[in-house]
């Protein structure tokens, strides 16, 4: 048996959506967030860092900004970008410093640029960056002008578009900032501390990296406060450090405290850790980060723990897109988004398959979601990118394997060294697939037949001119190594694609925690052969035998469905926007499978009523998943269902006698069927085969209801839909009435009701967008992978007979914008938004 005890780590400072923007500081100095009021050219300019050069006719944006999303899709274009192109873009931005700052660093901190980026100050290069999802800064006081104007200016070379299996938006996609500081100071990431917990005490353990640019030897008191959820200060420490000129040093404490509140999924308990440095009793920097006390136990019989409460991790892996949006992270959006994974019973998330938005791990702390944190989708080799649809075609090669040698370590411990201080990240994930049979690594195991237990392509057998596999152990030693340097409080991780070939090399006994994508079959084989091994899904299909192999094999401690929420690139032949297995669309609304992956994960009662046409009734079967759907279509085959579907729509509008298939997802011990009032048949029991109850029963117009029922016949929960009339109106479903300035997003969702207010489901009626007021129209998003129009104007086709509008504000507290929406021979509807 494997015990694997870690303990919690800090999360970064924030309460509110609203001061989200602070999680990207870099940790030290008087950092100023400067990512409006941006020139932006798409092409490549020689000499455009050149402080000289005429820029007039540069298009002006805010940050964060993704190009390529703005552009036209194309069949043209590679299917593993969402049919989006890349290209090559400049950014510039004139700053003014202070006079009075003469003599203190200034610095540039981007959060992500995508990718290939320069960064250039009144003309001069201050470095290059070929990593887009990694955050970097640089040191740009030589080259400031104090009491002038000074030219920043960025190239982003995206030009190899298709470098990536999903779409990964250009350009400067995160915020930047600008910091002043002390010569003397907390480095970048500079503090990292991380409790101690057990039953009879509790310890912080802090550690202090300063760094001193100065000429002469610095003598600095560091003291460190621990502030309670409730403002007081329960603990502080205090220490006397030295730093030579030109050199670095590190402080560590020891802080003890008494019984602090734990941080859990459903009471994520922030604390906060105020780190002060003073010289000859001034202050000369200071870094405030939030920290909580928790502590994971893994065990290979027992599973996972948290706090020692043993639990299962009911995760989804996310990309970093929002659909219309690209890769501009917006704070609010994302919470959104959170909130409606955590209600279907998600508690947690693995971001797929590159570090994210600083942000996203910050909300995952405040609002208790488990998240692994994930580095790498290919390490020396490329791997296959689809051109032309879904494994169809001839694949393309690009990728980011070519600065690997050279950036691989440094990035790994950049993200690690960046996001170690959050209490949510719960594991450090080195890879993604790298081991997929023949893409590129091969062993002469893959001479094995599926019947061993390969459950993906092997690309015909053994190459033996391929990359040779046991080539995997080596990297993956080294990369855990660095993992381990910068953080020793949660596990190495990765998730393996050819378990079966990776097995025989050294690359699973480099991680403490092994993730098998879409190898259930070996769950139990392999804990029987490596009985030390602690094993759990990291990526799986959302049928409901995968999801039995984790409840039903206590060794497994969870699964992470793929995925979360639709996301672009990795597209089916055209028209496609991308990957739609999410139990959320693009626009962020609860899809069907949703629905039934909250009957299998919620703890509080739930059920759900969607329909289709009988299969064999004429009618064609539904698809279960986007797999079947993309193998049908490729194969032209059209089977018979087998199993009633995941993907069943909420609509009870059919023809009078039509034989229609009602299914229900439900965690109750049995469902009742109701049309009208009148109960439909007997109850049905739970399907322990593969979850989902259902009935075949001729349609009549007006109100179907599913009853919920405990063992003893008493109704736990119930859920109606009804058939609609003639879409009548345009009506508000959600809306935020109050934003922050500068920078807020307003998300306003919409349905199509018919005169009775009851939703048209069938709805794909045109919606039109106006904003007046200081604020503008981001996109329209209604979720429909196969609409291939321009989301980024003010109009749009509604989808299941939803759509939500995305407005960022840029005004003043207390100002107000106006938005409408209308649609031919709609009622249309308008919304008063107000800045605070």
């Amino acid at each position: 048996m494997k015990l694997i005890s870690l303990l919690p780590t800090i999360c970064l400072l924030v309460l509110t959506s609203a001061q989200i923007s602070a999680y990207a500081q870099p940790g030290f100095g008087r950092p100023e967030k400067i990512s409006t009021g941006w020139l932006f050219h798409l092409g490549d300019i020689p000499q455009g860092e050149a402080t000289e050069l005429s820029d007039q006719t540069w298009r002006q944006v805010d940050l964060p900004h993704d190009w390529s999303v703005k552009q036209h899709l194309s069949p043209s274009l590679a299917s593993a970008t969402g049919f989006l192109p890349g290209g090559i873009g400049w950014y510039r931005k004139k700053i003014t410093i202070p006079k009075e700052k003469q003599g203190t660093k200034t610095y540039l901190y981007f959060e992500g640029v995508y990718n290939r980026s320069e960064v250039f100050i009144n003309g001069h290069s201050l470095g290059s960056r070929p990593n887009g999802y990694i955050s970097f800064m640089y040191d740009a006081t030589a080259y400031i002008r104090p009491g002038q104007e000074n030219t920043i200016a960025v190239r982003v070379d995206h030009s190899r578009y298709a470098d990536s299996r999903w779409y990964t938006g250009s350009g400067i996609y995160r915020n930047v900032w600008l910091v002043s500081a002390n010569p003397v100071h907390i480095e970048q990431w500079g503090v990292y501390a991380f409790p101690e917990v057990t039953a009879n005490r509790a310890m912080l353990h802090v550690e202090i990296s300063l760094a001193n640019s100065s000429d002469r030897k610095a003598s600095l008191t560091i003291q460190n406060e621990l502030v309670a959820p409730d403002g007081r200060v329960v603990a502080k420490k205090t220490s006397v450090v030295a730093v030579d000129a030109g050199k670095n040093n590190n402080a560590k404490f020891a802080i003890n405290v008494k019984k602090p509140q734990l941080w859990s999924l459903n009471n994520p308990v922030l604390y906060k850790l105020r780190t002060t440095v003073l010289q000859d009793g001034k202050e000369i920097d200071r870094s405030i980060i939030q920290t909580g006390f928790r502590t994971f136990t893994f065990d290979s019989d027992k599973g996972f723990a948290l706090n020692g409460q043993w639990m299962k991790v009911k995760g989804v892996c996310l990309h970093h897109d929002s659909g219309v949006l690209g890769a501009e992270v917006y704070p609010e959006v994302w919470r959104r988004r959170l909130l409606a994974l955590k209600e279907l019973g998600c508690n947690a998330i693995r971001t797929s398959h590159n570090p994210q938005a600083p942000g996203l791990y910050a909300l995952c702390d405040e609002l208790g979601l488990l998240v692994m944190n994930e580095a790498f989708d290919e390490w020396e080799f490329p791997k296959r990118k689809w051109l032309e649809g879904w494994n169809v075609g001839k694949p393309g090669f690009d990728g980011n394997f070519d600065f690997f040698k050279e950036w691989g370590e440094k990035d790994l411990a950049d993200m690690v060294r960046r996001d170690r201080n959050h209490i949510s990240i719960f594991a450090w994930s080195i890879g993604n697939e790298v081991d997929y049979p023949n893409d590129p690594y091969s062993h002469p195991v893959l001479d094995g037949s599926r019947e061993g237990g390969f459950t993906q392509p092997i690309f015909g057998g053994y190459k033996k001119d391929a990359p040779d596999a046991v080539r995997l152990g080596a990297i993956a030693k080294r990369l855990a190594a660095v993992v381990r340097t910068y953080d020793r409080s949660r596990p190495v991780t990765a998730g393996l694609a050819g378990v079966a070939m990776s097995n025989e090399t050294e690359y699973p006994g480099t991680l403490d925690i092994a993730g098998y994508n879409y190898t259930e079959s070996r769950y139990q084989s392999d804990h029987e052969k490596y009985p030390k091994r602690v094993i759990y899904g990291s990526e799986n299909r959302h049928d409901f035998e995968a999801w039995k192999a984790v409840r039903d094999n206590q060794h497994i401690f969870g699964q992470f469905l793929w995925t979360g929420i639709d996301y672009l690139g990795e597209s089916g032949r055209w028209p496609s926007r991308g990957f739609y297995s999410g139990l959320l669309d693009f626009g962020g609304f609860v899809k069907p499978r949703g629905h039934f992956r909250q009957a299998l994960w919620s703890d509080k009662p739930v059920a759900y009523l969607g329909t289709y046409p009988t299969p064999g009734s004429g009618s064609a079967p539904q698809a279960k998943d986007v797999w079947s759907a993309l193998e049908a279509e490729n194969s032209n085959n059209n089977q018979a269902e087998e199993i009633p579907s995941m993907d069943a729509w909420p609509v009870w509008n059919y023809k009078e006698g039509q034989s229609i298939r009602v299914v229900c997802y439900t965690n109750a011990a049995r469902a009742r069927l109701e049309l009208n009032g009148t109960p439909i048949g007997d109850a049905k029991a739970q399907n322990n085969e593969h979850g989902i109850i259902h009935w075949d029963i001729p349609y009549s117009s007006g109100k179907l209801e599913v009853v919920g029922l405990d063992e003893k016949e008493k109704e736990t929960c119930r859920y109606s839909i009804r058939s609609s009339k003639r879409a009548y109106a345009l009506k508000i479903i959600s809306e935020e009435k109050t934003l922050t300035a500068n920078g807020g997003v307003a998300q306003i969702a919409l349905q199509v009701v018919d005169e009775d207010g009851v939703p048209v489901i069938l709805s794909d009626d045109e919606v039109t967008c106006r904003v007046a007021g200081p604020a503008k129209l981001l996109g329209l998003e209604a979720g429909n992978n196969s609409d291939m129009s321009d989301y980024t104007d003010n109009r749009q086709r509604v989808y299941h007979g939803k759509l939500i509008a995305y407005i960022r504000v840029n005004g003043k507290p207390g100002e107000k914008v106006n938005v409408s929406f209308s649609a031919p021979w709609l009622k249309p509807v308008q919304t008063e938004l107000k800045i605070k």
